[in-house]
């Protein structure tokens, strides 16, 4: 009957293992779902110059759309 109570605990022991790894494993999924805040600001901060730059090549095509005519007339 000991060797009985034995496996019996052995049982849950490794039941017990295999639960706890599996909600080790979905806390660590739920982690790399969520972009870091380094990621986050970073991002942020890239947008930030993308819509500046974008802003930019938007004045330097409006000046030559106006120049434009300019170079064909002194043609």
């Amino acid at each position: 009957m000991n060797h009985y109570y034995t496996f019996l605990a052995l049982d849950l022991a490794h039941q017990r293992a295999l639960e706890a790894e599996r909600d080790r494993l979905a806390r660590a999924s739920a982690r790399a779902d969520r972009p870091s805040l380094i990621r986050h600001g970073l991002a942020h901060g890239l947008a930030a110059v993308s819509r500046g730059s974008a802003a930019v090549a938007r004045r330097l095509d409006e000046s030559a759309v106006d120049e434009l005519p300019r170079r064909f007339a002194t043609e």
